[in-house]
C-alpha cells in the first residue's frame, strides 16, 4: 500500500469520526450540552463588551457635560464633540452587535429545537433540519445581521437616548447662557457660522432617526416582542 493510500484511508476514518458520534444518542448528548454552554459562554462574554463600550458612552458623556456647563466661559462646541465621540463607540457597539449576534442565534437554535423539546417532547421543533443549519453554521461561520440593521438596533436601544440627550444639552447651553437675539451667532465655531452648525446637527440628527427607525425586514433572530409573550421578534 502506498503513503497516499495510507493518508487517504486517514482522512476518511477521521471524517467518520463525527458521524459515529452523531449515532450515538448518549455521546450525542453529552456534546451538545458542552456546546450548549461554550456557546452561551461566549453569548455572555460579548454581552459584556457590549456594556462596556455602554459604560464608556455614558462615563464621557458625562464628563463632557459636567465641563461644558461648569463655566459659562467653556465653549459650547465641546459638547459637539461629545456627540462625536458617543457615535464612536455607537459604530464599535454595531459592530461588537453582530458578532454577539452570531452566539446568541445559535444558543437561540439549541434553546429552541433541542432544550424546548426535551422538555415537552409534544411540541414539535421550531426548525425541521436544526441540526443541519447549526453544523453548517460552524463548518462557515458568517455574521447573521447587516452593519445597518446592527446600528438601528442598538440606536433604538441606547444610543438614541444618549445622543438626543447630548442635543438639547447642546441646544440648552447656547440658549440659556446667552440672549434670545444672539443664540444663533453662539452656535458658530470658529469661521463656520451657526446657522451653518445648527443645519449640520439637524441634518445628522434627522438622518439617526432614520437609521433607527426606517421600517426594514428584520434578520437579527432571538429578541422578545414587547408585549408579546411567546412570540419573537427579528
Amino acid at each position: 500500500m502506498s503513503p497516499s493510500d495510507d493518508t487517504d484511508s486517514e482522512r476518511t476514518a477521521q471524517r467518520d469520526v463525527g458521524g459515529e458520534m452523531g449515532e450515538d444518542v448518549s455521546t450525542m448528548s453529552s456534546i451538545l450540552g458542552d456546546t450548549y454552554r461554550g456557546e452561551l459562554d461566549r453569548e455572555t462574554t460579548w454581552r459584556s463588551r457590549l456594556d462596556q463600550t455602554t459604560t464608556w458612552s455614558v462615563t464621557i458623556m458625562a464628563a463632557i457635560l459636567t465641563w461644558a456647563f461648569s463655566s459659562p466661559d467653556n465653549p459650547h462646541y465641546i459638547i459637539l464633540i461629545g456627540v462625536l465621540a458617543v457615535t464612536m463607540f455607537l459604530f464599535i457597539e454595531a459592530r461588537r452587535y453582530r458578532d454577539y449576534d452570531v452566539y446568541r442565534s445559535r444558543v437561540r437554535l439549541l434553546q429552541e429545537n433541542l432544550l424546548a423539546n426535551a422538555l415537552d417532547p409534544t411540541t414539535s421543533t421550531e426548525h425541521e433540519d436544526w441540526r443541519t443549519e447549526l453544523s453548517e453554521d460552524y463548518r462557515t461561520p458568517t455574521l447573521k445581521i447587516s452593519r445597518l440593521e446592527a446600528l438601528s438596533n442598538r440606536l433604538r436601544r441606547i444610543y438614541l437616548s444618549l445622543l438626543t440627550l447630548l442635543v438639547f444639552a447642546w441646544v440648552f447651553r447656547i440658549t440659556a447662557f446667552v440672549s434670545a437675539e444672539q443664540w444663533l451667532e453662539t452656535a458658530a465655531i470658529a469661521n463656520v457660522p451657526g446657522s451653518v452648525t445648527v443645519t449640520a446637527l439637524a441634518l445628522f440628527y434627522v438622518g439617526t432617526l432614520l437609521v433607527a427607525f426606517w421600517p426594514r425586514d428584520r434578520e437579527a433572530m432571538g429578541e422578545f416582542h414587547e408585549g408579546e409573550p411567546g412570540e419573537w421578534k427579528d
